[in-house]
């Protein structure tokens, strides 16, 4: 299969372990802050406890296979570029389609939720209003370099790790068990099911790392590192986070907001005590930590996609200045702000963790395929326990894509209409015009 011709210009290596964690962590860290707490309406705290321990065995079973794939092939396309190695170009864009909606979706849920923690703090501020500026202003941000949006990431995720940890630490003495466990009459295993995308929302897009293995300083070494250490912090998190709120009283009052933290924090200081109001000021950097990884990410799968011949050409152009893809940028972000104005918070979550969950499950068939198709291809981190490990992860995965398909079907087939409706336009548009072509790894 021939190769493309090179770019005229490429991306950077820059990052370090340090800044990787960064990315990985602030990818994700906003899940903490909202989003999962829509689970204890379907579930009750119980179920949701339940749906989120599953949901921790997917994830741990899942990074130490996808390392796997990310160590053997640094390529800013990740799963897309996993899945066209091993299946070639349809595997290709059912993956690279599957990761676009999990990075496209996920901006504008954490968007919706910046609005509302500004507008807590000022209700003079519209959540719309402050949703458009954050697109604005962190695509400004990502466009300038990726070493300066990298060193932004560390700052802001290791201020929203410390605020975490003194938010666990000033709700701690108040949380009781009987809270945790009260008004779970009525809640079935029904729940358990239905409450996993939010049990998802804990973790998704820690798998974004892959899309900036390209600018990974030594990549063998600093990406099993970067991954390891990021799941270990969220785990932590989430289950800390979520036992807390739910202990320390009405369980029921935080279940359908957008900032459930700061409002627990009410709940046990009262509500003109100082440290609520400190405390959703400094949420803030949670949601743009995420935001602005998240960011980083939808464009290095567009460029990635584009590169290969997938989308249009103009969308992998890597400005000559800053070294970075522009036009991706520019145009997931007009995707993201479309989808913001057009459903809500929940929908676009589900939507988000439908996309996620189909792309783990081809970059986990990859693993197996290319672990026989390709026995010499240099591994630097092997999956451990193989196959257990990533068996488990698949299964995890199937059981809680046929949930989440099962019991939100309107959006379910949205997602599978837009998935034939690309693949036809892939097919007629750019197929027959120009052959997609396996993208190169840089050295």
């Amino acid at each position: 299969m021939p190769e493309p011709a090179a770019p005229p210009a490429s991306l950077r290596r820059v990052l370090s372990t340090t800044q990787l964690w960064a990315i990985a962590v602030g990818m994700v860290i906003s899940g903490e802050y909202f989003g999962w707490n829509y689970g204890w309406a379907v579930a009750g705290t119980v179920g949701f406890l339940i749906a989120t321990l599953i949901v921790t065995v997917l994830y741990l079973t899942f990074i130490f296979s996808y390392t796997e794939l990310t160590a053997a092939i640094p390529d800013a396309g990740g799963p897309f570029a996993y899945a066209f190695r091993a299946f070639g170009p349809t595997g290709g864009f059912v993956a690279g389609f599957a990761t676009l909606v999990d990075f496209l979706m996920a901006p504008p849920a954490i968007a919706a939720a910046l609005g509302a923690y500004a507008h807590f703090l000022n209700p003079a501020l519209p959540v719309l209003g402050v949703a458009v500026a954050s697109y604005i202003v962190f695509i400004g941000v990502n466009i300038l370099g990726v070493r300066e949006s990298a060193n932004f990431s560390v700052i802001v995720t290791v201020l929203s790790v410390v605020e975490l940890l003194v938010f666990m630490a000033l709700v701690a003495p108040a949380y009781k068990t009987e809270n945790l466990l009260a008004h779970n009459d009525g809640f079935g295993i029904g729940g358990v099911f239905a409450a996993l995308p939010f049990a998802i929302w804990f973790y998704l897009a820690i798998e974004g790392v892959a899309m900036v293995a390209e600018e990974v300083k030594d990549p063998v070494r600093t990406i099993p590192r970067g991954y390891l250490l990021s799941i270990g912090t969220l785990v932590l998190l989430a289950l800390g986070t979520m036992i807390l709120c739910a202990g320390v009283g009405d369980w029921r009052l935080l279940s359908q907001i957008d900032y459930p933290l700061p409002e627990t924090l009410a709940m046990v200081l009262g509500r003109q005590n100082s440290w609520a109001k400190v405390f959703a000021g400094l949420g803030l950097f949670g949601l743009i930590a995420s935001f602005h990884a998240n960011t980083l990410g939808y464009s290095r799968q567009l460029f990635a996609l584009a590169r290969a011949g997938y989308l249009p050409r103009f969308l992998a152009t890597v400005n000559g200045r800053f070294r970075t893809p522009h036009w991706s940028l520019i145009g997931g972000g007009l995707v993201g702000l479309a989808a913001l104005f057009s459903g809500t918070t929940g929908e676009i979550i589900t939507l988000s963790v439908i996309g996620a969950l189909v792309m783990y499950l081809v970059s986990l068939l990859s693993l197996f395929r290319l672990r026989r198709s390709e026995p010499g291809l240099a591994r630097p981190f092997r999956t451990p326990f193989y196959p257990a490990v990533p068996l488990t992860a698949l299964m995890l995965s199937v059981v809680c894509l046929l949930a989440i398909l099962w019991y939100n079907p309107g959006l379910s087939l949205l997602f599978v209409g837009l998935l034939l409706i690309g693949y036809g336009l892939f097919r007629w548009l750019y197929v027959r015009k120009n052959p997609p072509v396996s993208t190169p790894i840089s050295d």
